[in-house]
């Protein structure tokens, strides 16, 4: 099968919500690049934002190509699979708003050749819940260590704030667990940062292989620990502990959402 040139999102809200992702990660590096995976209907963006070390995954269900002469009585074709490595800019070019009969989509870009990350992705399989956590809860977390940080950067003579001081503070910072959780602020961080912790009415459910949740949620397998939200995921791979292969997602189910 000749892989999809354009593809159709289920929701038109979902062009809107791919070009913000996009955009977050380029403001922090310019030549990021996003590995693409679409099966069973879904496609999943996943992104290793800059200096946050964690892998983001946002999920956007597609909409079926369209039929040429529906009149016929052959069944709809499935969404193509696919699976390949872009570069954020020119998939963020692509990116398609509704436009009167112009539904909403994205153009694929000519594959590139992935960093080393883009080898090493979570698993959809194997989670198991170990904690459920609340939205307003994470939000407060994040703008606390965030302001931890600014304080005691501040804090620093102009002379000790020098690149490796700074880093230094900084993983020693993120590298903490979320109280009560075996979760790194880190990933914490990052979701804030790609505004996966923002509050929206019915926001959609994330891919996991495991029923959707209203609220975040942290998961383990092997080696990975993940924050799902429902907005996206962010996973946060562990040093030791047995690697689980990557399965593309699925998604039990979809609702409206705005950034």
């Amino acid at each position: 099968m000749t892989p999809p040139t354009r593809l159709r999102f289920a929701e038109p809200a979902d062009a809107s919500l791919l070009a913000f992702f996009l955009g977050r990660h380029l403001k922090w590096d310019r030549t990021a690049a996003v590995r693409l995976r679409a099966e069973d209907g879904v496609l999943a963006v996943f992104a290793r934002p800059a200096r946050f070390e964690v892998v983001a995954v946002l999920p956007l269900p597609l909409a079926a190509p369209e039929v040429s002469d529906p009149a016929d009585g052959t069944d709809a074709p499935a969404v193509p699979a696919l699976d390949l490595t872009v570069s954020a800019g020119e998939l963020l070019e692509g990116v398609e708003e509704p436009d009167g009969g112009t539904p909403a989509g994205v153009r694929l870009p000519a594959p590139v050749t992935g960093p080393p990350w883009t080898g090493l992705l979570p698993p959809r399989e194997g989670w198991q819940r170990v904690a459920e956590l609340s939205a307003d809860g994470l939000r407060a977390a994040a703008g606390a260590v965030i302001a931890e940080f600014r304080d005691r950067t501040e804090r620093l003579a102009p002379a000790e704030r020098t690149r490796s001081a700074l880093e230094t503070l900084a993983e020693g910072i993120w590298s903490r667990p979320l109280p009560d959780t075996v979760l790194p602020l880190r990933a914490v961080h990052a979701a804030h940062a790609l505004g996966f912790l923002i509050a929206s009415e019915g926001t959609p459910a994330e891919t996991g292989g495991d029923a959707p949740d209203a609220g975040p949620v942290v998961l383990t397998a092997g080696n990975w620990i993940r924050l799902r939200t429902p907005r996206g995921s962010v996973a946060v791979r562990r040093s030791g502990g047995p690697s689980l292969p990557f399965v593309a997602p699925t998604t039990a189910g979809r609702g409206r959402h705005t950034h």
